[in-house]
């Protein structure tokens, strides 16, 4: 009889761990389900126009992140600056009112970023983009989970940085010198313009245009296309070619957002992510020859003689040699970006 009961009892047992298994299962499945089901939105802007090569790329960005999610992703678009500045929808991603934004202001995700702005640091845009994409670039994104910021991908902010201003051509360091020159609020491009001797005023990327034209500052430094972008030569008559710096892009992203996604669709947002700022840097990069002859053609252009152009990568050095000196990074680090680039 005792056989019998515990028999019995091993059955109910049995059965009991077989539809709790068997709950547990259809509780995973059905939360499969409703992850498959569910839709997430990514709400995005930054401020450049919609015909810039950077809205053009989020064009595609949205196109194949809604297909690659088979519509669980949702992508918003907003450009113009209908959200807010560069320094307002950064905020905006690190607090969730937004999910996603490209622009400036990079060392406020990671400092590090500030490495790939150094004076005179490229030649080319093929050595920056060599580095970007690889083991150096991912460490510095990763670097900015620790400001709030998740970044997928990095890539180019247009072509290299160039002079425009109302007084005179910049032909040598000495004609930089006392010109009222617009920045962005960041630290590189500040500190370089006051080592040249010039007189850096901060304005930000929506408002120079008036800043020009009213004489608030004389002259502002950017790629061919965003000066044309933003019709910043129209108050202008002076375009000096000094490619003096190359600008990261990175793809900000709300860390909270990225990870509430299924790991799934985690996979397919980096990947097109990535995808993206390869094509951007693709379109952007090589719409600077056309933005450059709409520029011949309304101001006038001067390019720096090899002896002019050493003179400024020499006047620069010091900014190198602050950047080690305030434990930005080391100049092991900087030989290390040289020899990745090479």
């Amino acid at each position: 009889m005792k056989r019998v009961l515990t028999f019995l009892l091993s059955l109910a047992v049995l059965g009991s761990f077989a539809f709790a298994s068997g709950q547990q299962e259809a509780g995973d499945d059905a939360s499969q389900k409703t992850d498959q089901a569910k839709t997430y939105v990514f709400k995005y802007a930054h401020t450049q126009s919609p015909a810039h090569p950077r809205s053009q790329s989020m064009d595609f960005f949205k196109e194949q992140l809604e297909k690659a999610s088979n519509g669980r992703i949702k992508v918003e678009l907003y450009y113009n600056g209908v959200l807010g500045t560069e320094a307002e929808l950064l905020d905006m991603v690190k607090l969730g009112s937004v999910q996603g934004c490209r622009g400036g202001l990079f060392e406020r995700a990671n400092k590090k970023f500030l490495i790939y702005t150094l004076p005179f640091m490229f030649t080319n845009t093929d050595q920056v983009q060599k580095v970007m994409f690889g083991p150096i670039g991912q460490e510095i994104n990763k670097g900015a989970f620790e400001n709030g910021l998740y970044i997928p991908a990095t890539g180019v902010a247009g072509g290299f940085r160039n002079i425009t201003n109302n007084i005179k051509p910049i032909t040598s360091v000495e004609d930089i010198k006392g010109l009222k020159m617009r920045t962005p609020p960041i630290d590189m491009t500040i500190k370089t313009f006051k080592t040249l001797g010039a007189n850096p005023q901060q304005v930000a990327y929506t408002e120079t245009y008036m800043a020009l034209k009213t004489g608030v500052v004389d002259g502002q430094e950017n790629p061919f296309s965003n000066t044309v972008d933003m019709k910043f030569y129209e108050p202008q008559k002076y375009l000096s070619v000094v490619n003096w710096q190359i600008h990261p892009d990175p793809f900000y992203v709300n860390p909270d957002w990225y990870n509430s996604l299924p790991e799934d669709l985690k996979a397919i947002f980096d990947s097109v992510a990535e995808s993206t700022m390869k094509y951007s840097n693709e379109k952007w990069l090589g719409s600077e020859k056309e933005y450059f002859l709409t520029l011949k053609e309304n101001l006038e252009v001067n390019e720096l003689t090899p002896e002019a152009h050493a003179e400024f990568v020499e006047a620069a050095k010091p900014v190198w040699q602050g950047y080690v000196d305030d434990g930005y990074f080391t100049w092991d680090e900087i030989n290390a970006v040289l020899e990745a680039a090479e």
